[in-house]
Formats: C-alpha cells, structure tokens, sequence
C-alpha cells in the first residue's frame, strides 16, 4: 500500500491543496483548453448551448459545417426553426436547442446590437444561457476569470476533496475558494482534462494518475480491500 508521505496537501489549507492540484495538472496537460471548436463569441455561445447532455466532440461534428455556413444571428434566424432543428438533429434536446439558438439570436439583435455581451449577468439574460454556459463564454471569449463546473470538474473536485458540494453551483464556488483567481479559468479545463482522459466516471485510470495520493475515493477504496484481506 502507499505510504501517506505525499498527503501533505490534503491535509493542509485548501488554497495550498488547490495549488498542488493546479501545477500537478498543468504538468500533465500543459495544453488543456477549450474543446469546443469556435473563431468567435458568438460561435463559442453557440456550441456551449448545444453541448448541454453532448459531447464535445458530436458538437463539433456539427458546428463545423453549420458555421461554414451560417455567420450571425441573422443567419440563424432566416434559416428557422424546422430547419436547425434538422441541422442539429444528431445532438439530442434538438427543438429545445434550436429554439433557445434563435431567441438567443433575436435578444442579441434586439437588445445587444448583435454582439455578446462580454458580462456574466448580461450574459445570463440570453435565452437558453445558464451559469455554465455564461462561465465559459466569458472565461474562454472574453478572458474573465469565471470556473464553469460541468459534469467532470464535479466529479473530480469531489474525488480529490477539493469540494463536497451536492450541486455544481456550491462547488463552484468551493472551488473558488480553493484556486486563486488568476487561475480559475486555467482549472477549468485542467480539470475536465483530467476527467476526460484519465479520471473517467466509471473506470478511472488511477495507476496513472498524478494526483492518486490526493484522490479521496481511491483511499477510501484502498482501507475497504485492506479490510477484507484475512489477518
């Protein structure tokens, strides 16, 4: 079994555990950013809407071809709702998504002079943006620091003991306790690095893992196979 030599951080303050995590990830993944392929606010707004319960990559299967095609919001709204929804069939939730794309767009136009606002609470007024959604666009477009906590920031942050939040709102802002500002956005995608390639939700890879020492559940899994070896 480990020793416990290397549980320093665990035990000490969370800013110091944050910051282990922090330069531990960015050592394993010094290329983590967003997976989401855009060249614009506008597109990023639109491919964070449509990855709700999608992958990243499926979105970009369509995305690629629908923003060869389609540029602003006036684009989006010629084209109608029967026929996005056709485009964006492949996703799931396809009526919701085209639905909440198109009166996103006509907010923008209306109220925004066609550009997205580069403010969380004014990003937060759009149609089918909520706080996730809002966190990434401003984070990765516009360079706010904001931590946008999707299904593998929460459930690493609570594997490492970083957060014991139940929802992803109180681990936000758990974990904003625990990096400092000028890295929140950076853990954000260090952390769903992680998650996507080696602390996966049903087989992680822990012999690989550079944070197994620091890993609650792992510990937790190593004492209950230590209790039922005979003495």
């Amino acid at each position: 079994m480990r020793d416990k030599q290397n549980h320093g951080s665990k035990e000490g303050s969370k800013s110091e555990q944050g910051l282990h995590v922090y330069e531990a990830l960015s050592v394993r993944f010094p290329d983590a950013h967003c997976e989401l392929l855009h060249h614009n606010p506008f597109e990023l707004l639109i491919a964070t809407i449509l990855s709700a319960q999608c992958t990243d990559d499926r979105v970009n299967m369509v995305t690629r071809s629908l923003f060869a095609e389609l540029k602003t919001p006036e684009d989006y709204l010629a084209l109608g709702q029967e026929a996005l929804q056709e485009r964006i069939k492949s996703l799931g939730l396809f009526h919701n998504k085209a639905k909440n794309l198109l009166a996103m767009c006509q907010r923008l136009l209306e109220d925004y002079g066609r550009e997205v606002p580069a403010d969380l609470e004014e990003l937060r007024k759009l149609p089918g943006v909520g706080r996730k959604t809002a966190n990434v666009v401003a984070s990765n477009a516009f360079g706010i620091p904001a931590l946008a906590v999707d299904t593998h920031v929460f459930r690493v942050a609570r594997r490492l003991g970083l957060a014991q939040g139940s929802t992803p709102e109180k681990v936000e802002e758990e974990l904003k306790q625990v990096f400092a500002r000028e890295h929140w956005s950076k853990a954000h995608h260090l952390l769903i690095f992680h998650g996507r390639r080696i602390c996966a939700a049903r087989k992680p890879q822990c012999p690989v893992c550079p944070l197994v020492d620091n890993c609650r559940e792992h510990e937790q899994a190593m004492e209950k196979n230590l209790a039922l070896i005979p003495e």
